[in-house]
């Protein structure tokens, strides 16, 4: 696997070695042992999977305190622009992002360390999305990132009247009302 720091410290870019041929291709999507040695030591404890169809927007989601939450994301089927927010305090990052493309063709992961809000958005026709999580759901701790906030300045790749978004994320916070980590 190829690992990729990106601008902001602790998320990572994970480019899995694929091996192909006329049958299809095969890849290892995760080794522990390696990831360790790389990004450190987390703790896995639920895989998680969404299917969601053209201009779904999901996030930006984030849990609270002790029930914070650190995942490594992929795309099994489609494309989508996965998006961390850094809430940080402290961090000289606080409120950028990064925005990445995962796709079943590029076969990316995004590691997102605890402290940040996660979202995605599918551009293709339907995107199979599935993630590992180092923490279960809380719902008592889950909190939203307005996905438009023009504080974050997010470019989404998608028209806002194309986006579908639920009525939680719709009622997201502002940057301005997070509480930093």
């Amino acid at each position: 696997m190829n690992f990729l720091q990106t601008e902001i410290d602790g998320v990572w870019i994970i480019e899995p070695k694929r091996f192909g041929d006329a049958r299809g291709y095969f890849m290892e999507s995760f080794k522990k042992d390696e990831f360790q040695r790389i990004v450190g030591d987390v703790n896995f404890v639920q895989d998680n999977e969404s299917m969601s169809g053209r201009g779904v927007l999901r996030g930006l989601h984030f849990q609270k305190g002790e029930w914070s939450q650190a995942k490594l994301v992929r795309v099994s089927r489609g494309v989508v622009l996965d998006v961390a927010v850094d809430l940080r305090g402290g961090s000289p990052t606080y409120g950028r992002h990064v925005a990445v493309e995962l796709s079943q063709d590029n076969g990316r992961q995004l590691f997102i360390p605890r402290g940040f809000a996660h979202g995605f958005v599918v551009l293709s026709d339907e995107a199979q999305f599935q993630y590992k999580v180092d923490n279960v759901y809380a719902p008592h701790s889950e909190a939203t990132l307005r996905f438009d906030d023009p504080a974050l300045g997010i470019d989404w790749r998608l028209p806002a009247d194309r986006l579908l978004l639920s009525e939680k994320d719709l009622r997201g916070l502002s940057l301005s009302e997070v509480e930093p980590f």
